[in-house]
């Protein structure tokens, strides 16, 4: 039976994976495991040893707790505009855009991330 933490931190290596434009397989062999293992933990199907996901964090560049951000909070999270899905990570076009954001030089990034709010603001 699948644990609930494991089904999270699955996902949260899936969306790290796919931001970073990372396959299973690369991910795989900088851990130094095969694919499958890598899609059995994205499923939560096998849970992560801590020295796995301290290796997949690496890989992925980010901290060990990237991956329980959002266990504690619930579905769904509150903002200025309104209420957002607890997993808005899991909508392929905000992780696109996110993909795309991130892709751009870092000032311009800034100017339209400015951009962005003043537009939210008068929605």
């Amino acid at each position: 039976m699948k644990h609930s933490v494991d089904i999270h931190v699955g996902q949260r290596i899936r969306h790290r994976r796919w931001m970073t434009g990372t396959t299973q397989q690369q991910l795989a062999e900088v851990v130094g495991i095969k694919f499958q293992q890598i899609q059995k933990y994205e499923t939560g199907m096998n849970r992560v040893s801590a020295s796995r996901l301290w290796d997949i964090a690496n890989a992925l560049n980010v901290d060990v707790p990237f991956f329980f951000q959002g266990l504690d909070s619930d579905d769904k999270q509150e903002t200025q505009s309104g209420v957002l899905p607890g997993d808005i990570l899991s909508d392929k076009e905000a992780l696109a855009l996110l993909r795309s954001y991130y892709a751009i030089p870092e000032n311009q990034r800034r100017r339209l991330f400015d951009l962005a709010r003043v537009l939210s603001e008068v929605a």
